[in-house]
Order: C-alpha cells, then sequence, then structure tokens
C-alpha cells in the first residue's frame, strides 16, 4: 500500500501552479489596461494595413504603365522591323532585276 509520503508532489504542485498562473491570466487579460493596449495595437494594425494597401496601388499603378510602355516599344520595334524587311525585299529585287536585264543585253 501507498503511503502519502511516497507520493511524487511534483506534478501535482506544477499543475497547481498553472491552473494559479492561468487564472491571474486570465484576470490580467481581461482587465481595463489590458483592452486598452489591445484597441491601441490593433488601431495601429489597421494603419499600417492602410498605408500597405496604398504602397501596392502605387506598384500596381506603375506596373501598368511599364506594361503599357512595353507594349509600345515592342509595337514600334515590329513596325520598324517590318519596313525593313520590306525595304530589304525591294532592294533584293530591284538587284535581280538588273542583273537579269544585264546578262540579256
Amino acid at each position: 500500500m501507498a503511503k502519502f509520503s511516497d507520493i511524487n508532489w511534483k506534478n501535482p504542485g506544477l499543475f497547481a501552479a498553472g491552473v494559479l498562473f492561468g487564472t491571474a491570466g486570465i484576470k490580467a487579460l481581461s482587465s481595463k489596461d489590458a483592452k486598452k493596449l489591445y484597441t491601441n495595437c490593433t488601431a495601429a494594425v489597421l494603419r499600417a494595413k492602410e498605408c500597405v494597401m496604398k504602397t501596392v496601388t502605387t506598384v500596381q499603378e506603375n506596373a501598368t504603365d511599364i506594361y503599357e510602355g512595353a507594349k509600345e516599344i515592342n509595337e514600334e520595334r515590329a513596325a520598324a522591323e517590318e519596313a525593313f524587311e520590306d525595304a530589304a525585299e525591294d532592294e533584293t529585287t530591284t538587284d535581280f532585276k538588273e542583273e537579269t536585264e544585264t546578262t540579256e543585253e
């Protein structure tokens, strides 16, 4: 039979301390000062969110401007390439006609 002195009091003592600190913690977390702190922290988070959203909007606008500029550059480049290819094609046709005329003579 187990004696009262054989009981390991460490585990029940830790449990009792946990209950005590838990109860004190709940009281501290539900106090007026704690609620004021939570309110101020929440307000700060909302301000930070607003700042981040402004930055995101600015970045999105800049990305749109950059995208439109890139499309415009590519369109100009394609038009220049097409004009270059047309000029090269005309030059080749002219050279071929000149060669044909000289060989016929």
